[in-house]
């Protein structure tokens, strides 16, 4: 399962450095989405893939 650390802070849900799982993708319409799930199971966020390559690192 590929894991994911934020390096930018999202305002008023998580801070820098929270890690998140990949828990699923899709594409529609030549537009991929990202379903990330944070590493304490309290939630998660979906993203475009521009936001994952920008707002995130490969950690796995």
């Amino acid at each position: 399962m590929k894991m994911f650390k934020l390096i930018e802070d999202v305002p008023s849900a998580y801070k820098k450095g929270t890690k998140f799982f990949l828990i699923s993708h899709s594409e529609f319409i030549g537009v991929k989405s990202y379903v990330l799930l944070a590493e304490d199971l309290k939630g998660k966020i979906e993203v475009t893939e521009e936001e994952l390559s920008t707002k995130f690192v490969t950690i796995h």
